[in-house]
Protein backbone atom coordinates (compact mmCIF):
# COMPACT_ATOMS: atom_id res chain seq x y z
CA UNK A 1 0.00 0.00 0.00
CA UNK A 2 1.40 3.37 -1.04
CA UNK A 3 1.62 5.95 1.77
CA UNK A 4 1.51 9.71 1.86
CA UNK A 5 4.85 11.45 1.56
CA UNK A 6 6.12 14.78 2.82
CA UNK A 7 6.67 17.17 -0.08
CA UNK A 8 10.13 18.59 -0.66
CA UNK A 9 8.63 21.78 -2.14
CA UNK A 10 7.23 22.53 1.31
CA UNK A 11 9.78 24.97 2.70
CA UNK A 12 10.48 23.21 6.01
CA UNK A 13 10.99 19.84 4.27
CA UNK A 14 13.20 21.44 1.62
CA UNK A 15 15.46 22.81 4.34
CA UNK A 16 15.59 19.53 6.21
CA UNK A 17 16.57 17.79 2.96
CA UNK A 18 19.24 20.20 1.71
CA UNK A 19 20.52 22.11 4.77
CA UNK A 20 20.98 19.23 7.21
CA UNK A 21 24.71 18.47 7.51
CA UNK A 22 23.91 14.74 7.29
CA UNK A 23 22.81 15.32 3.69
CA UNK A 24 25.88 17.24 2.55
CA UNK A 25 26.40 14.86 -0.39
CA UNK A 26 22.87 15.58 -1.62
CA UNK A 27 23.38 19.34 -1.45
CA UNK A 28 26.78 18.96 -3.16
CA UNK A 29 25.24 17.03 -6.07
CA UNK A 30 22.26 19.40 -6.29
CA UNK A 31 24.53 22.47 -6.61
CA UNK A 32 26.75 20.67 -9.12
CA UNK A 33 23.83 19.69 -11.36
CA UNK A 34 21.82 22.91 -11.09
CA UNK A 35 24.77 25.25 -11.70
CA UNK A 36 26.70 22.99 -14.12
CA UNK A 37 29.77 22.91 -11.89
CA UNK A 38 31.68 19.60 -12.11
CA UNK A 39 31.14 17.70 -8.85
CA UNK A 40 34.86 17.34 -8.09
CA UNK A 41 35.44 21.04 -8.76
CA UNK A 42 33.33 21.96 -5.74
CA UNK A 43 35.87 21.91 -2.93
CA UNK A 44 33.89 23.68 -0.22
CA UNK A 45 30.25 24.38 0.65
CA UNK A 46 29.41 26.45 3.71
CA UNK A 47 25.81 26.88 4.83
CA UNK A 48 25.46 30.39 6.23
CA UNK A 49 22.22 29.62 8.09
CA UNK A 50 22.22 25.93 9.02
CA UNK A 51 19.53 26.27 11.73
CA UNK A 52 16.86 23.61 11.38
CA UNK A 53 13.16 24.38 11.57
CA UNK A 54 11.93 24.79 15.18
CA UNK A 55 8.84 23.08 16.54
CA UNK A 56 6.82 26.31 16.46
CA UNK A 57 5.54 27.26 13.00
CA UNK A 58 5.29 31.00 12.36
CA UNK A 59 5.30 33.55 9.55
CA UNK A 60 9.08 33.86 9.30
CA UNK A 61 9.13 30.47 7.58
CA UNK A 62 6.77 31.57 4.81
CA UNK A 63 9.82 31.83 2.58
CA UNK A 64 13.00 29.81 2.77
CA UNK A 65 16.51 31.05 2.19
CA UNK A 66 19.55 28.75 2.12
CA UNK A 67 22.71 30.84 1.78
CA UNK A 68 25.88 29.06 0.70
CA UNK A 69 29.50 29.80 -0.03
CA UNK A 70 30.50 27.53 -2.90
CA UNK A 71 34.15 27.79 -4.01
CA UNK A 72 34.12 31.48 -3.10
CA UNK A 73 30.83 32.07 -4.93
CA UNK A 74 27.83 33.29 -2.95
CA UNK A 75 24.75 31.19 -3.65
CA UNK A 76 21.24 31.71 -2.34
CA UNK A 77 18.51 29.09 -2.78
CA UNK A 78 14.92 30.16 -2.23
CA UNK A 79 11.74 28.18 -2.61
CA UNK A 80 8.47 30.08 -2.89
CA UNK A 81 5.18 28.20 -2.67
CA UNK A 82 2.57 30.92 -3.20
CA UNK A 83 2.63 33.78 -5.69
CA UNK A 84 2.27 36.88 -3.54
CA UNK A 85 3.04 39.29 -6.38
CA UNK A 86 6.09 41.30 -7.49
CA UNK A 87 8.32 38.22 -7.33
CA UNK A 88 10.56 39.52 -10.14
CA UNK A 89 11.36 42.58 -8.02
CA UNK A 90 11.69 40.60 -4.81
CA UNK A 91 14.12 38.09 -6.32
CA UNK A 92 16.21 40.84 -7.95
CA UNK A 93 16.34 42.69 -4.64
CA UNK A 94 17.49 39.49 -2.92
CA UNK A 95 20.31 39.12 -5.46
CA UNK A 96 21.37 42.76 -4.92
CA UNK A 97 21.42 42.31 -1.15
CA UNK A 98 23.50 39.16 -1.47
CA UNK A 99 25.92 40.88 -3.89
CA UNK A 100 26.61 43.79 -1.53
CA UNK A 101 26.55 41.82 1.72
CA UNK A 102 30.08 40.44 1.50
CA UNK A 103 32.03 43.61 0.70
CA UNK A 104 33.72 44.76 3.87
CA UNK A 105 34.72 48.33 4.72
CA UNK A 106 37.94 49.30 2.94
CA UNK A 107 37.77 46.51 0.32
CA UNK A 108 37.77 47.40 -3.38
CA UNK A 109 34.97 46.49 -5.76
CA UNK A 110 37.14 43.91 -7.48
CA UNK A 111 36.78 41.75 -4.38
CA UNK A 112 33.04 41.38 -4.84
CA UNK A 113 32.17 37.68 -5.27
CA UNK A 114 30.11 36.10 -8.00
CA UNK A 115 26.55 35.94 -6.67
CA UNK A 116 24.07 33.34 -7.86
CA UNK A 117 20.44 33.07 -6.80
CA UNK A 118 18.35 29.96 -7.40
CA UNK A 119 14.61 30.65 -7.22
CA UNK A 120 12.38 27.56 -7.17
CA UNK A 121 8.79 28.71 -7.57
CA UNK A 122 5.52 26.82 -7.42
CA UNK A 123 3.80 29.06 -9.98
CA UNK A 124 4.34 30.23 -13.56
CA UNK A 125 6.19 33.51 -14.01
CA UNK A 126 7.27 33.57 -17.68
CA UNK A 127 5.29 33.04 -20.88
CA UNK A 128 7.40 30.18 -22.17
CA UNK A 129 7.34 26.38 -22.02
CA UNK A 130 10.84 26.04 -20.53
CA UNK A 131 10.92 25.32 -16.80
CA UNK A 132 14.36 26.95 -16.36
CA UNK A 133 15.16 30.60 -17.05
CA UNK A 134 18.59 32.11 -16.41
CA UNK A 135 19.39 35.84 -16.35
CA UNK A 136 22.63 37.82 -16.36
CA UNK A 137 23.69 41.41 -17.07
CA UNK A 138 24.17 41.89 -20.84
CA UNK A 139 24.11 44.72 -23.39
CA UNK A 140 20.68 44.95 -25.03
CA UNK A 141 21.69 44.68 -28.72
CA UNK A 142 25.17 43.11 -28.76
CA UNK A 143 24.36 40.74 -25.84
CA UNK A 144 27.84 41.41 -24.51
CA UNK A 145 28.13 40.35 -20.87
CA UNK A 146 28.83 43.26 -18.52
CA UNK A 147 30.01 41.05 -15.65
CA UNK A 148 30.00 37.38 -14.73
CA UNK A 149 29.14 38.23 -11.13
CA UNK A 150 25.38 38.25 -11.67
CA UNK A 151 23.33 35.09 -12.25
CA UNK A 152 19.65 34.75 -11.37
CA UNK A 153 17.96 31.39 -12.02
CA UNK A 154 14.25 30.56 -11.94
CA UNK A 155 12.81 27.05 -11.90
CA UNK A 156 9.04 26.90 -12.43
CA UNK A 157 7.67 23.71 -10.89
CA UNK A 158 4.33 23.93 -12.72
CA UNK A 159 6.18 23.30 -16.01
CA UNK A 160 7.97 20.15 -14.88
CA UNK A 161 7.20 16.86 -16.67
CA UNK A 162 6.06 13.87 -14.65
CA UNK A 163 8.14 11.30 -16.55
CA UNK A 164 11.77 11.26 -15.35
CA UNK A 165 14.53 11.81 -17.90
CA UNK A 166 17.91 10.56 -16.53
CA UNK A 167 19.80 12.72 -19.03
CA UNK A 168 18.35 15.96 -17.62
CA UNK A 169 19.54 16.14 -14.02
CA UNK A 170 18.20 19.66 -13.50
CA UNK A 171 14.72 18.41 -14.25
CA UNK A 172 15.23 15.29 -12.10
CA UNK A 173 15.93 17.52 -9.09
CA UNK A 174 12.86 19.62 -9.82
CA UNK A 175 10.78 16.45 -10.20
CA UNK A 176 12.06 15.32 -6.81
CA UNK A 177 11.14 18.66 -5.23
CA UNK A 178 7.76 18.60 -6.99
CA UNK A 179 6.92 14.97 -6.10
CA UNK A 180 3.62 14.46 -4.28
CA UNK A 181 3.35 10.67 -4.18
CA UNK A 182 5.41 7.60 -3.40
CA UNK A 183 4.91 6.45 -7.00
CA UNK A 184 6.70 9.55 -8.26
CA UNK A 185 9.57 8.93 -5.85
CA UNK A 186 9.83 5.32 -7.02
CA UNK A 187 10.06 6.44 -10.66
CA UNK A 188 12.90 8.79 -9.72
CA UNK A 189 14.59 6.02 -7.78
CA UNK A 190 14.53 3.84 -10.88
CA UNK A 191 16.66 6.34 -12.81
CA UNK A 192 19.64 5.03 -10.80
CA UNK A 193 21.11 8.53 -10.38
CA UNK A 194 23.00 8.12 -7.11
CA UNK A 195 22.30 11.50 -5.47
CA UNK A 196 18.61 11.38 -6.49
CA UNK A 197 18.32 7.89 -4.97
CA UNK A 198 19.91 9.19 -1.76
CA UNK A 199 17.43 12.07 -1.66
CA UNK A 200 14.50 9.68 -2.20
CA UNK A 201 15.68 7.66 0.80
CA UNK A 202 15.79 10.80 2.96
CA UNK A 203 12.29 11.90 1.90
CA UNK A 204 10.89 8.44 2.61
CA UNK A 205 12.56 8.43 6.03
CA UNK A 206 11.05 11.83 6.81
CA UNK A 207 7.67 10.58 5.57
CA UNK A 208 7.86 7.74 8.11
CA UNK A 209 8.62 10.13 10.98
CA UNK A 210 5.36 11.10 12.73
CA UNK A 211 6.80 14.31 14.18
CA UNK A 212 7.99 15.52 10.77
CA UNK A 213 4.68 14.46 9.20
CA UNK A 214 2.83 16.62 11.76
CA UNK A 215 5.17 19.57 11.20
CA UNK A 216 4.58 19.29 7.46
CA UNK A 217 0.80 19.02 7.91
CA UNK A 218 0.66 22.12 10.12
CA UNK A 219 2.95 24.07 7.83
CA UNK A 220 0.96 23.16 4.73
CA UNK A 221 -2.28 24.16 6.48
CA UNK A 222 -0.75 27.52 7.41
CA UNK A 223 0.27 28.15 3.80
CA UNK A 224 -3.21 27.18 2.56
CA UNK A 225 -4.78 29.55 5.09
CA UNK A 226 -2.49 32.38 4.02
CA UNK A 227 -3.15 31.76 0.32
CA UNK A 228 -6.91 31.71 0.97
CA UNK A 229 -6.74 34.96 2.96
CA UNK A 230 -4.70 36.59 0.17
CA UNK A 231 -7.18 35.40 -2.48
CA UNK A 232 -10.15 36.64 -0.44
CA UNK A 233 -8.61 40.09 0.10
CA UNK A 234 -7.89 40.41 -3.64
CA UNK A 235 -11.41 39.31 -4.57
CA UNK A 236 -12.88 41.70 -2.01
CA UNK A 237 -10.78 44.50 -3.49
CA UNK A 238 -12.03 43.64 -6.99
CA UNK A 239 -15.65 43.62 -5.75
CA UNK A 240 -15.26 46.97 -4.01
CA UNK A 241 -13.59 48.39 -7.12
CA UNK A 242 -16.46 47.20 -9.34
CA UNK A 243 -19.05 48.60 -6.94
CA UNK A 244 -17.26 51.95 -6.85
CA UNK A 245 -17.02 51.98 -10.65
CA UNK A 246 -20.73 51.18 -10.97
CA UNK A 247 -21.57 53.99 -8.53
CA UNK A 248 -19.48 56.53 -10.49
CA UNK A 249 -21.12 55.41 -13.77
CA UNK A 250 -24.61 55.78 -12.38
CA UNK A 251 -23.80 59.20 -10.92
CA UNK A 252 -22.71 60.37 -14.37
CA UNK A 253 -25.97 59.12 -15.90
CA UNK A 254 -28.06 60.82 -13.20
CA UNK A 255 -26.23 64.13 -13.67
CA UNK A 256 -26.61 63.92 -17.46
CA UNK A 257 -30.37 63.33 -17.16
CA UNK A 258 -30.76 66.15 -14.63
CA UNK A 259 -28.95 68.51 -16.99
CA UNK A 260 -30.54 67.45 -20.28
CA UNK A 261 -34.13 67.19 -18.96
CA UNK A 262 -33.80 69.93 -16.34
CA UNK A 263 -35.17 67.61 -13.69
CA UNK A 264 -34.37 66.81 -10.07
CA UNK A 265 -32.19 63.96 -8.86
CA UNK A 266 -35.06 61.77 -7.59
CA UNK A 267 -36.90 61.97 -10.90
CA UNK A 268 -33.72 61.15 -12.80
CA UNK A 269 -33.09 58.09 -10.62
CA UNK A 270 -36.71 56.93 -11.08
CA UNK A 271 -36.25 57.17 -14.85
CA UNK A 272 -33.08 55.07 -14.56
CA UNK A 273 -35.04 52.57 -12.43
CA UNK A 274 -32.60 52.80 -9.53
CA UNK A 275 -34.24 51.02 -6.56
CA UNK A 276 -35.62 53.32 -3.85
CA UNK A 277 -33.45 51.73 -1.17
CA UNK A 278 -30.29 52.58 -3.15
CA UNK A 279 -31.14 56.16 -4.06
CA UNK A 280 -29.92 57.64 -0.77
CA UNK A 281 -26.28 56.72 -1.42
CA UNK A 282 -26.38 58.61 -4.75
CA UNK A 283 -28.09 61.67 -3.26
CA UNK A 284 -25.13 62.06 -0.87
CA UNK A 285 -22.79 62.50 -3.86
CA UNK A 286 -24.93 64.76 -6.02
Amino acid sequence: MKRNIVKAKLDIIFKKLFADTKNQNILHAFISDILDIPYNDIKRIEIADPEMVPDAMDEKFCRLDVKLNVNDKLVNIEIQINNEGFYEDRSTYNWARLFTSDLKSGENYGELKQCITINIINFNMFECSEYHSSFSLREDTRHEKLTDKCAIHYFELKKINKKPNPSDKKELWMQLINAESEEELDMLNNTNVAAIKDAVVVIKEMSADEKIQEQARRREMMLHDKATALWFSREQGKKEGLEEGEKIGRLDMIKNLMHSLNTDAKSAMDMLMIPKNEQEKYLESL
